[in-house]
């Protein structure tokens, strides 16, 4: 039963799709860095990864890989931006340098979010803490004082748009989330996520769904699902299922958002997770969609 088990989440995983691998260089600590992720995901079958950092474009730190092992190892990496202080808030041209350098992935907000900062301000959030001094989060705002979105969100919208990139939530509130999307879908961008809805963003189902209406996949973080997860922990596979089914398997994706120190390797958790849902009654092809098939389809890869 095992082998055949074991068998089944070979099968569901091969040609899997992280999204959400945090690795060094970073200012938080991290257990693996880009190419020890890509070499990671490639023992494990899977076929594409996006490296975040909160504070930095890693659109420069893959182009600089490349060619010293990256490609090598089978697995297709791309580099990404999130809009925090560090690259200059809502910064067109941050966001321009990273889809020009072959980034594919254009966080609003993460932790620069209001939503985060008093998230953790006020409800304990688990998140790592910093290996070295930075100045204070400063928060940023996508409406300016006419209470209309900033002319520099529907820049950065137009550009995401004309490079096909993916539009993704970051730790926004979900009443943020949904005009900004909105006004994306006004521009063309066709690819958007939201992330980890029931994390920092506490979308209800409702509002999750209305922003997936819009044309958006929503994105769960195993990192939450996964006691061994150092931070996140504490979230039930059953509520997983529940906003899966909720929201529709054909609408929703898994990335890991690991990377950490002292937290489970990616792939291990996505393994360890999937095996839960298809346990829990997920079809393996609900599962293949979640994993591979809907985030293969926001990156493009089979166009």
């Amino acid at each position: 039963m095992t082998g055949s088990r074991d068998e089944g989440l070979d099968a569901v995983l091969r040609g899997a799709v992280d999204m959400h691998v945090h690795p060094f260089p970073s200012p938080f600590p991290r257990r693996i860095d880009i190419l020890q992720s890509a070499r990671h995901a490639a023992e494990h079958g899977f076929r594409a990864i996006v490296v975040k950092s909160h504070h930095h474009s890693t659109a420069t730190d893959v182009a600089a890989l490349r060619p010293h092992g990256l490609d090598a190892t089978g697995v297709r990496v791309f580099g990404a931006v999130a809009l925090n202080n560090q690259v200059g808030g809502l910064n067109p041209w941050a966001a321009n340098m990273t889809l020009a350098l072959g980034g594919k992935v254009v966080w609003f907000p993460t932790i620069a979010s209001p939503a985060h900062i008093e998230h953790d301000k006020h409800g304990g959030l688990k998140f790592p803490s910093l290996a070295i001094p930075l100045m204070p989060e400063r928060p940023i705002t996508v409406f300016g004082e006419d209470g209309a979105l900033k002319p520099e969100v529907r820049e950065i919208l137009r550009l995401v748009a004309e490079a096909d990139g993916v539009l993704a939530s970051g730790h926004m509130p979900p009443e943020w989330i949904i005009a900004v999307f909105a006004e994306a879908r006004e521009i063309g961008v066709s690819r958007m996520v939201l992330n980890h809805p029931n994390f920092v963003i506490e979308a209800t189902m409702e509002q999750a769904a209305k922003i997936a209406d819009l044309g958006a996949v929503v994105e769960h973080s195993i990192c939450m699902y996964d006691e061994d997860s150092t931070f996140f922990q504490g979230w039930s596979v059953e509520s997983l299922v529940e906003w899966i089914r909720t929201i529709g398997p054909e609408r929703s994706s898994i990335g890991s958002d690991l990377g950490q120190e002292n937290n489970p390797l990616p792939a291990d958790a996505f393994r360890k997770i999937c095996g839960r849902l298809l346990d829990a009654g997920l079809h393996e092809r609900t599962v293949r969609a979640l994993v591979a098939d809907n985030p293969a389809r926001l990156l493009g890869l089979d166009d």
